[in-house]
């Protein structure tokens, strides 16, 4: 069994420094490890060559973004699993082996997470992933662990190995093969949410998600495009409706996209409030950049399946969280997740 360890880095050469001694420490014996670089500019290959000669470098020829750019890498690595993993994780001992047993039993594991901690807070979850992800039925994503800007603490709450809607791309376990035979990330994201969109069309045939609690890693979280950017809030609106067109089932398209009208602009004006002009045009030109992809994403919704609602939450967790003021995923009325 090959696994393949595959980091996407642009100008992170501060993290390579920073996190790679320990990832070649606990990861060398089960895995290879191989960085792709997007074409940067701040020495990251001089770098590895110089204080990682054994660590094979794959070079992209431009900044191709998270998703061309791994699709771009993992055409030219032959393995069993890959594991994707962001430049900013600090990874621990041990944290391969137990994500790889947990999905050598079932076939239909398609793709895996495990615990992600915040690297400055430790004893807290990590925004990107936490204890694994969902999303409610109008498309907000949201984790165990996590709900918009509130984060809990871990203390084993969430220790159990379960089936989750989406694992995070900051750390993805993923069956190689599976990764290919459907297309690996939709390259049209670029970055942001494409992980949701390859684990929906993958449990819309079927296969499952899951969360693995014996691995822990830690996440910075923002090495690339800060928290607080306009250009991630715009990605993160555009590509929620990319996703949610391409993988609804055809009787809750029209409906989803009418609530999600709503509730964008609503979002907009208070971000005009509260953040200023940025942000508020981020959201409006989310949705004029969907409208121009329009016919592109009809054409790839022809060609998807969809269907599956599986371990999506069944209300709207923005009311939950703002109005019935609920902060934790124990707080959901677990009988309102779908089943089928």
């Amino acid at each position: 069994m090959r696994v393949a360890v595959i980091i996407l880095n642009w100008n992170g050469r501060k993290y390579l420094e920073q996190f790679l001694p320990a990832l070649v420490q606990y990861s060398r014996d089960v895995a290879e490890i191989i960085v792709a670089d997007n074409a940067s500019t701040d020495d990251s290959v001089a770098f590895l060559n110089s204080a990682h000669p054994g660590i094979r470098i794959i070079q992209n020829p431009h900044n191709e973004g998270f998703a061309r750019g791994y699709n771009l890498a993992l055409n030219q690595v032959k393995a069993d699993y890959y594991i994707l993993l962001n430049s900013d994780i600090e990874v621990t001992e041990n944290w391969i082996m137990p994500v790889i047993e947990l999905m050598e039993q079932d076939p239909m594991i398609a793709a895996c997470q495990p615990k992600i901690r915040s690297y400055h807070e430790p004893k807290k979850f990590e925004y990107a992933g936490a204890a694994g992800g969902f999303i409610d039925k109008y498309g907000y994503p949201f984790c165990r662990g996590r709900f918009f800007q509130s984060i809990e603490e871990d203390y084993g709450q969430y220790d159990d190995a379960c089936e989750i809607f989406w694992a995070t791309g900051a750390c993805m376990f993923v069956k190689a093969e599976i990764f290919h035979r459907f297309g690996g990330l939709d390259e049209d994201f670029f970055a942001h949410m494409e992980e949701i969109d390859f684990c929906w069309r993958l449990k819309n045939h079927g296969y499952r998600i899951m969360y693995c609690p014996d691995s822990t890693v830690f996440h910075i979280g923002g090495g690339t495009l800060p928290k607080a950017s306009w250009h991630k809030t715009y990605l993160n609106f555009r590509n929620n409706f990319f996703l949610l067109y391409k993988n609804l089932p055809d009787h809750r398209l029209i409906r989803v996209f009418a609530v999600r009208y709503l509730l964008d602009t609503i979002a907009a004006f208070k971000f005009l409030v509260q953040a200023g002009f940025k942000d508020f045009w981020a959201v409006t030109r989310a949705h004029f950049s969907f409208y121009r992809s329009f016919r592109k994403m009809k054409q790839k919704r022809k060609m998807l399946k969809q269907g599956c609602m599986q371990h999506v939450y069944g209300k709207n967790i923005v009311l939950e969280y703002f109005l019935r003021r609920k902060r934790k995923f124990s707080q959901l009325n677990m009988q309102k997740f779908y089943t089928a």
